[in-house]
């Protein structure tokens, strides 16, 4: 009983991710298709992280719900001004406001139940585990 136990533990802590950046690729990165200003990612460094680059600044972030799920936690980002202030924040905001992710080859769709959506491209040398 106890070495069943033992077992199912291992085998729960070896679990692969079931988040958005499991399906993506655990270090892939993804170019927003919605920026005429700047070049604007997405990315998923590791389990369960989302980080990239704004119109002016890197942000991070967790995510935890299950794929196709997309909830972010709390979007932290560094603190550099720059013309683009307003694009950026209306970017993080829109983000945050994601619930739904789709995975199509080198396509990325965030969705929401209001219609918003975000399409991102894969990044021609993006790694990826998914």
């Amino acid at each position: 009983m106890i070495r069943a136990l033992g077992v199912l533990l291992l085998l729960v802590g070896c679990a692969s991710d079931e988040t958005i950046s499991g399906f993506a690729g655990v270090g892939s990165e993804w170019r927003y298709e919605g920026s005429e200003t700047a070049q604007v990612t997405l990315a998923f460094p590791g389990p369960g992280q989302v980080a990239g680059q704004g119109p002016c600044n890197r942000y991070f972030a967790t995510q935890s719900a299950p794929y196709p799920w997309f909830e972010l936690g709390p979007i932290a980002s560094t603190k550099m001004a720059c013309p683009n202030l307003s694009e950026e924040a209306t970017y993080l905001a829109k983000l945050a406001a994601m619930t739904l992710a789709e995975v199509s080859g080198d396509v990325l769709i965030l969705s929401n139940d209001a219609g918003e959506k975000m399409i991102f491209a894969r990044m021609p040398d993006s790694e990826s585990d998914g």
